[in-house]
């Protein structure tokens, strides 16, 4: 039996966008519904995506039949600066309370009223024979750097 832990496996985006980080964090944290796009796991569609603005908040997906779907939880709220969310989403897109990735989203100042938004995913280990391929999606167009692109598009 080996006593050694996988490397830690994250996925890395950034983007910039034409906000101060008050205003970058804020637009991240209240309207992520806008930019998420269809990635969903509740039952019904989609109408919301929550993240309550706190450290130890929820962090789900509201239906439009107003059920609520978990995906985590709010490890760190530190506005305008940090946030860090706990991903609880399985490798088959369904919750599961006993694993735990997380999601930093650095909001880095780089000039008078721009913000480097720095998204980090990791311990993507975690998800055991499953790795590679989780780690693939994540790092595909479609995933993080999608998501991105959108928050930026609605940034202005």
């Amino acid at each position: 039996m080996s006593t050694e832990s996988a490397a830690e496996i994250a996925v890395r985006r950034s983007v910039s966008v034409p906000l101060d980080p008050a205003r970058a964090f804020a637009l991240f944290t209240t309207r992520i519904s806008e930019f998420w796009g269809e990635h969903s796991i509740g039952e019904s569609p989609m109408a919301a995506v929550v993240i309550e603005p706190r450290a130890g908040g929820r962090w789900f997906e509201r239906g439009t039949d107003g059920t609520e779907t978990p995906w985590g939880r709010v490890a760190v709220w530190e506005p305008p600066g940090r946030l860090v969310l706990v991903w609880q989403i399985g490798f088959d897109w369904a919750y599961d309370p006993a694993l735990e990735t997380e999601v930093e989203i650095d909001f880095e100042e780089q000039g008078p009223g721009r913000t480097r938004l720095v998204l980090v995913h990791r311990h993507v280990e975690r998800y055991g024979e499953h790795t590679a391929s989780m780690r693939a999606l994540f790092e595909s167009p479609d995933a993080w750097a999608a998501t991105l692109d959108r928050y930026a598009a609605l940034a202005g």
